[in-house]
């Protein structure tokens, strides 16, 4: 079994990431080597069962950043701090019970959404970017249509007035697209959490912000304001990459030629099918292991960081000999996580209906609708954590926008 270990940066997590997956298995088994920005040691988990053990056991694999054994050597400019960073007050770094009741308050707040009035506007949000590109008989579904699209839903439903929409659209695609600009949109988004946590303390209403604030588990107003952006920031871009990516499959892959004539049960399927080969959340970071252990027959030391592998373990071979994982609903996926720190399931409830009625939408609106550019040239977002396309040109016959020719 080949030891060095693997840069988790490169072309090929954008190329062919299957086949980087498959090799890295081979190479070096179920729990990978691998370093990150700056030299940086971490386990990469591709093996389903062993992804599933680290998932499953919250003492043995902490979520708790503070236990990681490689603090001194980390920086304070490391690119990846945002995303690894040192304790903070959300829920991606809580344990226990406590983390227990934050996911409890996140999981009532969201499940109080009515699911008719989520996917009214979800709907409506869909049309109204869908009627400024159908009269041109081209677009691109990524920049003008699955990035503007479920973060507008979202903060409708956390509380935010209509008019912040486009604002909060900017700031979570700059956090998406670069260092100097993630600053910017990661400051407006808290500015904009803050205003609204203060405005729905003044005056409650029937939205998620204030449901949370009314929870009785004693959370403070930093605690609820950093979940909030959790919520938003998780909930925007891989809802808008499954999307993206769903739309490719249908348009790409014959078996959905029907559903782009009028059919819709292949709709769900090819969303299904996205979540086990192509699934928006790559890489995660991670599990601390809070004592020396072994796992996959490699040795894990006390503070070692493991990165959970969810697109490699979907597709482990050790559970995928005949490809009837894609099957009849089947959703034993990695793609939501898995265990006590999973993403809670009314979260995942609200990005399917978001998700669902954005294809729908296209499908509806856009005539005889195809690719712009040959399949082979669509490119990917250059990341091992997100997978994302970086553009979808389509062309289609056009047609006049819901409201008319004025609108």
């Amino acid at each position: 079994m080949t030891t060095a270990p693997v840069p988790l940066s490169g072309p090929r997590f954008q190329t062919e990431p299957a086949a980087l997956y498959r090799e890295m298995r081979r190479e070096h088994g179920a729990v990978t080597p691998v370093v990150l920005d700056g030299g940086i040691p971490a386990w990469l988990v591709l093996g389903y069962r062993e992804l599933h053990q680290v998932t499953g056991d919250p003492v043995l694999f902490s979520r708790d950043s503070g236990l990681w054994n490689q603090w001194d050597g980390i920086p304070d400019d490391w690119p990846l701090l945002p995303m690894i960073g040192r304790r903070q007050p959300s829920i991606l770094y809580t344990v226990g019970e406590r983390h227990r009741e934050r996911a409890g308050m996140i999981s009532d707040a969201l499940e109080a959404v009515d699911p008719f009035e989520l996917r009214g506007q979800a709907e409506r949000f869909a049309d109204e970017l869908i009627d400024t590109v159908c009269g041109r008989g081209e677009a691109d579904l990524v920049a003008e249509y699955a990035m503007l699209l479920p973060v507008r839903v979202l903060a409708i439903l956390y509380g935010f007035a209509e008019e912040q929409g486009p604002g909060l659209v900017t700031a979570l695609n700059d956090m998406i697209d670069g260092r100097e600009r993630a600053i910017a949109g990661q400051t407006h988004l808290a500015g904009s959490m803050t205003e609204l946590l203060a405005a729905r303390k003044a005056s409650p209403a029937n939205d998620v912000v204030s449901r949370m604030l009314a929870d009785k588990s004693g959370f403070t107003d930093e605690e609820i304001t950093q979940d909030l952006m959790v919520m938003m920031a998780a909930g925007h871009q891989p809802t808008a990459d499954w999307i993206g990516n769903s739309l490719r499959l249908m348009l790409t892959d014959a078996r959905f030629a029907a559903s782009l004539f009028g059919g819709r049960n292949s709709v769900a399927e090819a969303m299904n099918e996205v979540l086990w080969e192509d699934t928006p959340t790559q890489n995660v970071a991670g599990r601390w292991a809070s004592r020396d252990t072994r796992l996959g027959g490699r040795h894990i030391r006390a503070g070692d960081l493991l990165l959970l592998g969810l697109q490699g373990a979907n597709s482990d071979p050790q559970v995928r000999t005949d490809g009837s994982a894609l099957t009849g609903g089947n959703n034993a996926h990695f793609s939501f996580g898995h265990g006590e720190h999973r993403c809670p399931f009314p979260t995942q409830e609200v990005a399917e209906v978001i998700a669902r009625t954005g294809i729908e939408v296209v499908l509806d609106r856009l005539p005889d609708i195809d690719l712009a550019v040959p399949a082979e040239e669509l490119t990917r977002r250059p990341s091992p954590w997100l997978r994302g396309l970086t553009a979808l040109p389509v062309s289609f016959t056009p047609t006049p926008s819901l409201g008319g020719p004025s609108a």
